[in-house]
């Protein structure tokens, strides 16, 4: 098993940044990716960004290019999002997922976090 606990969501301007951390725990041996998705209400979760441990690529949504930033702390088994130049319509519960995805923008993970708020004031 591996645990997932989020946290750094908050209420934030537009044009403001946020920091999502994702401490990961237990077998995470197992895992080859580690992503972050979010789901607005009313939606449907959608990617946002992912990293191959191993490889150390990343990938992002169109949506967030240039602005979102995922990164990795190996000592402290943790990943992180970087949110820049925030919007509205970023507003949604985030997610960090970790497992061994065949495609890292699908949901396709075995591990999930609980989830934490960011909400984008305009």
């Amino acid at each position: 098993q591996v645990q997932l606990v989020e946290s750094g969501g908050g209420l934030v301007q537009a044009g403001g940044s946020l920091r999502l951390s994702c401490a990961a725990s237990g077998r995470t041996f197992r895992t080859s990716a580690m992503g972050w998705f979010r789901q607005a209400p009313g939606k449907e979760r959608e990617f946002v960004a992912a990293l191959r441990l191993s490889a150390g690529r990343t990938y992002y949504t169109d949506s967030v290019k240039g602005r979102f930033s995922i990164s990795r702390d190996n000592a402290k088994n943790t990943v992180y999002l970087q949110m820049n130049s925030l919007k509205p319509e970023d507003t949604a519960v985030y997610y960090c997922a970790a497992g061994d995805p065949v495609v890292v923008t699908t949901t396709l993970y075995g591990y999930w976090g609980q989830g934490t708020q960011v909400t984008v004031s305009s």
